[in-house]
């Protein structure tokens, strides 16, 4: 077995290690390539448009090393792509290994919206090629097993004219419909041809050569050569395509349905989870992996000790069906919390509709698993995972739980994100980050934004006030932008625009998403009216930062859109990151005065 995956970059660790595999095995390949084309691989991954064309990488993986590799180029102005290179390990070419990958190629190709893909294959008779037969039977495989997509090379042009008189096996231009069935116009041709030979082979090809090879394609639509090898494509049955598309990592936190609270109004209940599976499954964007199981010790990353280790204590004591509910909090000497264990719950808690149950710490640490192995997960080199997980985390701060909220998901995953490089945790709920604000409110390697229902009506009602911008080194590096209870038209697209800007100007490695649903229309705990098309917006404008990141459920509470909301944002959010070009990323310590909250 083999994963496919795409290489966005080489700032992580896994994505360097399999872009130098992906550059061993293409010097091995194509040994007379010029050594830049390959070389510089990795530069024209960081700058994608540097010869007017997007890079893109697709690997094929088993047990963490490239056993075989894509390049694609994107020109999004004409709209087509060219596969530059496809190379497998040698000794994998039994192992279709090569399919997977043009298959994920095609399949990139579409997502881009190409109305083409285009390559060069070496012909495949003695007459345009003088080589041995062992060359022209290599050349015949690779050719029949294009014609099985459709594939086949352009006839009745001079595309293999010779450059000097020397040239031997000039290439066959083949071009790939990628299931069209629209024909090869001449004018999209004439473009594709001339934005190939003027820019990939610019140093090879004189402007007379490009335009005479340019003006011989005359047939409108051009001709296609007759299929050589099969009577017509469909003639062979495709494997199951293999496509980067499912590589969503999914991460569920299974213990959830153990902690129910079955009381009037409780609206964090385990349907959610249900709901919104049903939904994703129809999408085939998720891979579902377990969760890893971490020690208390990970939650102390983040949570005082005494806070963590009360919850335990605390929960552990409880019979199976009591539940304990904060009543009496500390105005004054908070310093001597009281000795009794079911006072002592005020001391650390920030409302009276937040229970302790022997459930809860088993289901709170399950939802930390989740949100822990996410963010391993995009260290490893995945692009996208999503914690699917109850309850929920954003109102937990350092030594307080409260609004459903135990143990801050978002603010453990970007801690242990935080070891790699800068991290933004954008807070979407309807009601304010205030568990990540305070954990991070020090520091300035984590930038934390909240869009939110404005405190003034909005729990948790004590902050989320824009004048909260950070304290020491952390000052400029906590922005909220908390919003009336009416929204006017375009109002949340254009605050979450500006959170987006900030975002790009920090510069992270990572981003968290705490995804709150409860901004829908309906919501029994909210008051904005987002419906499915604004969640698609949202999510594309939000993948559109080009960065890996890590979804983390917050709330959300009508069930009756709640899956068609999220799928909606997460079909907008894996088409935005797909289309971006890479986000430019950096760990270079910024001051608090050129901090990008700052400057809002």
């Amino acid at each position: 077995m083999f994963r496919i995956r795409r290489i966005h970059d080489d700032v992580l660790p896994p994505n360097r290690t399999a872009l130098d595999h992906a550059v061993q095995i293409l010097r091995a390949h194509f040994p007379e390539a010029r050594r830049e084309e390959i070389e510089g691989l990795p530069d024209r991954l960081r700058n994608p448009f540097r010869k007017r064309f997007r890079y893109i990488l697709v690997v094929a993986e088993r047990r963490f090393r490239v056993v075989g590799c894509a390049v694609l180029m994107h020109e999004p102005q004409i709209g087509f792509c060219f596969l530059d290179f496809l190379a497998v390990e040698k000794g994998k070419t039994s192992y279709g290994v090569g399919g997977a990958l043009y298959e994920a190629a095609r399949d990139e190709a579409r997502a881009l919206a190409a109305k083409g893909l285009f390559f060069e294959c070496l012909p495949d008779d003695f007459e345009s090629c003088r080589a041995d037969k062992s060359v022209i039977a290599d050349n015949r495989r690779r050719l029949r097993f294009y014609e099985r997509y459709g594939a086949r090379p352009v006839d009745g042009t001079e595309y293999q004219l010779a450059i000097k008189p020397s040239d031997n096996c000039m290439p066959l231009l083949v071009y790939d419909g990628i299931g069209s069935e629209q024909p090869l116009s001449r004018d999209f041709a004439r473009q594709v041809v001339r934005a190939v030979l003027e820019r990939k082979y610019s140093k090879l090809c004189p402007p007379e050569y490009v335009d005479r090879v340019v003006a011989s394609f005359t047939d409108d639509p051009v001709r296609l050569r007759p299929f050589r090898y099969r009577r017509i494509a469909s003639d062979f049955q495709l494997s199951a395509p293999v496509t980067v598309k499912a590589q969503v990592a999914l991460l569920i936190n299974n213990r959830h349905e153990i902690h129910h609270v079955r009381e009037r109004g409780y609206v964090e209940s385990p349907v959610r989870i249900s709901r919104i599976l049903t939904e994703l499954k129809k999408s085939g964007l998720f891979v579902i992996i377990d969760p890893e199981p971490h020690a208390v010790s990970a939650l102390k990353t983040v949570h005082d000790s005494d806070y963590v280790e009360y919850l335990r204590r605390m929960c552990a004591r409880l019979p199976e069906k009591q539940a304990v509910y904060p009543y009496v909090f500390p105005i004054r000497r908070r310093a001597k919390p009281p000795l009794e264990m079911a006072l002592r719950a005020g001391y650390y808690c920030i409302d009276t509709f937040t229970p302790l149950s022997r459930n809860a710490w088993h289901a709170a640490r399950g939802a930390a698993d989740c949100a822990l192995t996410g963010a391993r997960l995009l260290v490893q080199g995945w692009r996208l995972s999503y914690a699917l997980v109850r309850p929920p985390g954003h109102h937990a701060e350092r030594r307080l739980f409260g609004g459903f909220c135990y143990f801050n998901n978002n603010a453990l995953a970007a801690q242990l994100l935080s070891r790699e490089g800068r991290v933004a945790i954008l807070d979407l709920d309807y009601h304010h980050g205030n568990g990540q604000q305070d954990i991070f409110y020090k520091q300035n390697n984590v930038l934390t934004i909240s869009i939110h229902g404005h405190p003034d009506f909005a729990y948790p009602y004590f902050s989320g006030f824009t004048t909260e911008r950070g304290e020491d080194a952390g000052k400029g590096y906590n922005l909220n932008l908390p919003l009336p209870e009416k929204l006017a038209d375009g109002q949340y697209i254009a605050t979450l625009k500006r959170a987006l800007g900030v975002i790009r100007d920090f510069r992270p490695t990572f981003l968290v998403v705490a995804l709150g649903l409860d901004t829908a229309r309906g919501d029994p705990t909210g008051n904005w009216n987002l419906d499915a098309r604004d969640f698609a917006q949202n999510g594309r404008l939000v993948g559109e930062l080009g960065l890996p990141t890590l979804v983390v459920q917050e709330g959300g509470y009508r069930i009756r859109t709640l899956g068609t909301n999220t799928s909606a944002f997460w079909d907008g959010l894996h088409a935005g990151n797909r289309r971006a070009s890479p986000a430019t990323l950096g760990r270079r310590e910024r001051t608090a005065e050129g901090s990008p909250a700052a400057r809002q």
